[in-house]
């Protein structure tokens, strides 16, 4: 270990990993960060995260209005504890999506009442005004944007099909004007591609010399080849909510639909949908063609994808892509499209995964019906991509980079004390 051990407030306003891939990088990052030697106490909102031995937890409760199985709903007054409630529960009932800014807000009153002083914050993705108080408190701070949720709002917004929905998710996304002015204000902010960075460039405004490219990884022990594990022939796999338009899993429905008049093949979606959903797929495109599993264990995940002959990634926009290094690490090949951070991730076309246009349900037919049958041409893209995660995309690279980033922003705080 370079340089003494730190200790770390790791900010995340969500943390479970059913959330999404924010709960899944401090989880590992948090992991890995504490066997380099440093102290990483997590503070998160609910739903809380899994963490490793090693690393506490703080509670940052909230009224989680979201919680299953009563999304949305109304506090009773006894309920209620102070005027960030207030603004959370005022915002809800707006049709506003309030906890980046309450969450930030909280996380700062439980750091200034804290006995102990932790060397750095980071921030993940919050971008809550809380943050701006951190900074008059002198805290150094380290802020990750995994991409600008802008990039969401445009792809909800162009989706959506009526007046009335696209006035309810302007409001919904109304916290994406606090991010870009809190963004514009920080010292520097940490993102997993270049293609974040340059979106960040232009969403968020923040110059490109302030921003640090730090790809993330993953556990290349736990998502490993298993010859045990017997291929389904014709298994197509891929990580979706058929809910998020920026995943693109329509055009790959639509794809396996078409191959599977000539061969047989289905479709598995990591992840899950509403019924009504599902049963629009069915019916556009045949029963048997796709099959939701619902939130998966990490164990299940990974028996799911070595059981895959060929994984998919049809987003039409990636910040970094945790799906394509996972099957890459259990030796899966890969399709993914040119759209944001893929190609940086897949790399080239024809070395470790064929690329596709996004949104090109054609291209990626033509690419799965090549792969189907090549059993050859399947097992190099494996074993490439296999080698590619090995070489690049660990979480103990990524722990190392990220706590080189925590010493540049603590020496840059020392620095602006030394001037005043």
């Amino acid at each position: 270990m370079r340089g003494p051990a730190l200790r770390i407030a790791l900010l995340t306003y969500r943390g479970n990993p059913t959330c999404g891939g924010q709960g899944i990088y401090v989880r590992h990052l948090s992991r890995e960060i504490t066997r380099l030697g440093h102290r990483v106490d997590v503070f998160s909102g609910p739903p809380y995260p899994e963490l490793d031995p090693g690393v506490a937890l703080i509670r940052v409760p909230s009224l989680d209005l979201y919680r299953e199985p009563d999304p949305f709903r109304v506090p009773r007054l006894r309920e209620y504890r102070d005027w960030i409630d207030v603004v959370e529960v005022a915002t809800m009932m707006t049709a506003g999506f309030p906890e980046p800014r309450t969450f930030s807000l909280r996380a700062r009153r439980l750091l200034r009442a804290s006995t102990e002083r932790y060397d750095v914050v980071h921030d993940n993705q919050s971008l809550g005004s809380g943050l701006l108080g951190l900074l008059r408190d002198g805290v150094p701070l380290v802020t990750t944007v995994h991409h600008p949720i802008q990039i969401d709002r445009a792809l909800d917004l162009s989706a959506a099909v009526s007046p009335a929905k696209r006035l309810s998710l302007r409001r919904w996304y109304g916290f994406t004007r606090m991010q870009r002015k809190v963004a514009g204000r920080l010292p520097g902010i940490l993102t997993v591609s270049n293609a974040s960075r340059d979106e960040i460039v232009e969403h968020l405004r923040v110059p490109a010399e302030r921003i640090s490219t730090v790809p993330i990884g993953t556990d290349p022990d736990r998502f490993a080849p298993d010859p045990a594990v017997p291929r389904v022939p014709g298994q197509i796999v891929t990580t979706a909510s058929s809910d998020v338009p920026l995943k693109g899993l329509e055009y790959l429905v639509e794809a396996v639909a078409k191959i599977r008049t000539s061969r047989p093949a289905r479709l598995v979606v990591i992840g899950s949908a509403t019924p009504g959903r599902v049963a629009d797929l069915h019916e556009r495109f045949g029963a048997g063609t796709v099959r939701f599993t619902g939130r998966l264990s990490e164990d299940d995940l990974i028996h799911t994808l070595r059981s895959s002959e060929i994984a998919v990634v049809p987003s039409l926009f990636e910040g970094f892509s945790l799906p394509v290094i996972e099957a890459m690490g259990c030796g899966l090949p890969v399709i993914a499209t040119t759209a944001g951070a893929l190609p940086e991730v897949a790399g080239p076309d024809g070395v470790a995964a064929r690329l596709v246009p996004p949104a090109d349900s054609e291209a990626l037919a033509e690419r799965l019906g090549e792969l189907l049958d090549d059993p050859g041409e399947r097992t190099r893209l494996g074993r490439a991509g296999r080698a590619r995660v090995e070489r690049q995309f660990t979480w103990a690279r990524c722990a190392e980079r990220t706590v080189e980033s925590y010493r540049a922003a603590i020496a840059a705080q020392e620095g602006r004390f030394d001037r005043c």
